[in-house]
């Protein structure tokens, strides 16, 4: 759906009255007239209605029933475009009220302001042929106007700011430094006017080391041919700030060629380097990185694209029998990692040290958990933290007799399972290392509890599956001689239940969550004062529901 002609001609003139902004300062600078700032101020209005104009219309585009969601992302960057020509608009105003407060012309190098100002009137040319072509390589074209800008005014700055040491006219020179760091700042909105068009080119939001880390990526994709005509869909985006989208040739039935996610570099560099401990353990359990790519603060790792359902989606909509096949699979590849990995040095996780650092943000979400002790037809119950707090001193001494290598992560939406090939992989592995296996089996546990669906059947099935996943860990333990497993089962999940609520906003399961935490505290706080009888994880009673 192209776009509608009235945002096409508003937009056009947006632009021309934008050019119109700047050769009037460049005139003002060349040769001040009184009517100028006054013909500027006159403007304001004409520029503001032409941008609600086109944001108006751009809202009726999306809300049309032929508008498609390529389409919707065409009309978020015109909007985008609309805002920052207003901005410099803005800009171009202000720089000629900074001029107007010069004492001493003849302080003004004017051929260094004009040349600057050049370079903003040339991005604008651009960007109604880039737009049009949704044409990436021009919009990165425009983009490097924000380099030179920039440049040129710490050149500015570095000379006004010298010569201001001995300078008689101290306020003439702040005047020239501003006059300058107004013009450098349209090079910023020039730069978000290439990112929109980039994103309108993609489909979806891109910035500029975005796009450039995707090409460099794209060059190790030898199997593809025609690079330039892959789609690209968003399938998942991170807690961690990472977009994870898939490669496909655009033909329907023709699969996924690789999937490229990109995030902050720190942390792909650690998933990487995971990735790479991981086949060294058991090959073929993570996927395969064919790039790695790093611009600036961000980076990019283009991934083998593996085959499967994750554990999510076969629990959700998978028959009985590929639940538990892959199951089955998955305790399989467990109890190898585990053996395999195994080490005999002694691990804390630290679950209570775990909670207590994100019991901030748990509040932050959900305030009403914040609750004093209170006492209850003299019945005393201890305020949350002051739970917490007593669990921190009862983990002190409480170790796991060994530690494994573990996923780190591992939500049911980070295991596939491929029926074809009967074979588990790992994904997103960044927070992979050596400790405690029952942090993953607690994370696991309650990524199942957690899914936000209240069909009675599903329910059922994740609590069938929490109980059969504690069975099998259970066995393991035993196996191994673990003593404490059920103490520190109880303690990630009670970490699980608890931190896992400031990303639900539903109150009944949030509520369901916190109170299963609570609970679990209270029942291993009694269980210190009987040794009689040892702890057992009411795994039943706190997984129903």
């Amino acid at each position: 759906m192209p776009l509608a002609k009235s945002i096409q001609e508003n937009l056009h003139f947006l632009l021309t009255e934008t050019a119109t902004h700047l050769s009037l300062l460049k005139e003002y600078l060349i040769l001040p007239q009184a009517t100028i700032p006054t013909r500027l101020l006159d403007r304001q209005g004409y520029v503001e209605n032409l941008k609600l104009s086109i944001h108006n219309h751009c809202v009726q585009q999306m809300v049309s029933p032929e508008g498609r969601e390529s389409d919707h992302q065409l009309l978020r960057a015109v909007e985008g475009i609309a805002s920052q020509l207003e901005r410099i608009a803005e800009l171009t105003r202000d720089a000629v009220m900074q001029s107007v407060h010069l004492q001493h012309r003849a302080m003004l190098k004017v051929k260094d302001y004009l040349t600057m100002i050049d370079q903003v009137s040339n991005g604008l040319e651009l960007i109604e042929p880039a737009l049009s072509a949704k044409d990436a390589r021009r919009a990165l074209k425009i983009g490097r106007v924000e380099r030179r800008l920039d440049s040129a005014y710490q050149k500015q700055l570095k000379r006004y700011t010298r010569l201001l040491k001995k300078e008689k006219h101290p306020a003439d020179r702040i005047s020239l430094i501003m006059l300058a760091h107004l013009i450098e700042q349209m090079g910023d909105a020039i730069l978000r006017i290439s990112e929109a068009i980039i994103s309108a080119s993609m489909g979806q939001h891109f910035n500029t080391e975005r796009y450039h880390t995707f090409n460099a990526s794209l060059g190790e994709l030898k199997t593809v041919d025609d690079i330039d005509n892959l789609a690209f869909e968003t399938i998942a985006e991170t807690k961690s700030g990472s977009a994870i989208n898939a490669l496909s040739s655009g033909k329907e039935g023709s699969g996924y060629h690789a999937i490229f996610k990109d995030g902050r570099k720190r942390k792909l560099k650690e998933e990487r380097a995971r990735v790479e401990d991981w086949h060294e353990i058991l090959p073929g359990l993570a996927p395969k990185i064919l790039a790695y790519q790093k611009q600036g603060d961000s980076a990019a790792l283009l991934i083998e694209h593996l085959a499967g359902q994750t554990i999510e989606q076969i629990l959700l909509h998978g028959s009985d029998e590929l639940l538990q096949d892959a199951l089955d699979r998955l305790t399989a590849t467990l109890s190898r990692v585990w053996l395999e990995t195994k080490t005999r040095k002694p691990v804390s996780a630290g679950y209570m040290r775990q909670l207590a650092k994100r019991m901030e943000d748990v509040y932050a979400i959900h305030p009403e958990f914040r609750q004093p002790a209170v006492d209850i037809g003299g019945v005393s119950l201890a305020a949350f933290d002051e739970l917490l707090q007593r669990m921190q001193a009862f983990e002190k001494g409480i170790r796991a007799p060994f530690s494994v290598y573990i996923h780190g992560d591992f939500n049911v939406d980070n295991i596939i399972y491929d029926a074809a090939e009967k074979r588990i992989n790992f994904i997103d592995l960044h927070r992979s290392t050596y400790m405690d296996y029952l942090q993953d089996v607690s994370v696991f546990m309650v990524s199942n509890y957690r899914l936000q669906v209240f069909d009675p059947r599903v329910r059922q099935r994740i609590m069938d599956l929490c109980r059969a996943f504690y069975r099998f860990t259970g066995a393991f333990a035993r196996k191994q001689g673990d003593e404490s497993f059920e103490i520190r089962l109880a303690m990630g999940l009670i970490r699980s239940f608890a931190t896992s609520t400031r990303f639900i906003l539903d109150k009944s399961l949030s509520e369901r969550m916190f109170s299963r935490a609570t609970y679990l505290m209270e029942r291993l706080l009694e269980s210190e004062s009987k040794t009689k009888r040892p702890f057992v994880v009411p795994v039943k009673e706190i997984f129903i529901g």
